[in-house]
């Protein structure tokens, strides 16, 4: 059921459709996946980078393409600002990145500040040849930092009073909702 001030900006087909398009954008951009891996970032963008690697798997059959997660929380700058412990996430990369092509996926590309610190968090394991970004969905009027996404889902022209919820779940579906004013 739609809520008011909610938008449905992808559901059931159309989001199969946008991961299929950008799985086909990888594919032509990374051939084989021989010198690329791809790299979920924690928490939320594993869900999607999950859905990618898995469809690769089947548009590659044969071909062994490396997947691994990334953790980013002690690289936020708003580590140490936060009142609530900040929750942990496993990262998992059982492969070198030294001289390879990487992929970070993520759900929402807002402010910048995430793919930053991922890019500071991926320096810890190597120097990768080149680093791309993919996203769902690009918020194109809310960046703090000067980050641009390689390949993106949907571009979304949202204020700062609204959120990107994304579900991936079952058919999975991308919804803007206004967040509602509590004062």
């Amino acid at each position: 059921m739609k809520k008011q001030g909610e938008r449905i900006l992808l559901s059931g087909g159309l989001l199969q459709l946008t991961i299929n398009r950008l799985c086909q954008q990888l594919l032509e951009a990374h051939n084989d996946f021989e010198d690329s891996v791809l790299i979920g970032l924690q928490p939320r963008g594993t869900f999607l980078a999950d859905k990618m690697y898995a469809r690769l798997k089947e548009l590659l059959p044969g071909n062994s393409i490396r997947y691994g997660t990334l953790d980013i929380s002690f690289y936020r700058d708003d580590f140490r600002r936060r009142e609530d412990p900040i929750e942990i996430s496993e990262t998992r990369l059982d492969f070198e990145i030294e001289n390879r092509r990487v992929i970070l996926i993520d759900d929402v590309l807002f402010t910048g500040r995430s793919v930053r610190s991922a890019m500071d968090a991926l320096m810890d394991y190597g120097r990768p040849k080149d680093v791309e970004f993919l996203v769902l969905i690009d918020r194109r009027f809310s960046r703090q930092l000067p980050i641009q996404a390689n390949y993106v889902g949907r571009t979304v022209d949202a204020v700062v009073s609204e959120r990107v919820e994304v579900n991936l779940e079952g058919e999975g579906r991308v919804l803007l909702n206004s967040i509602e004013d509590e004062s």
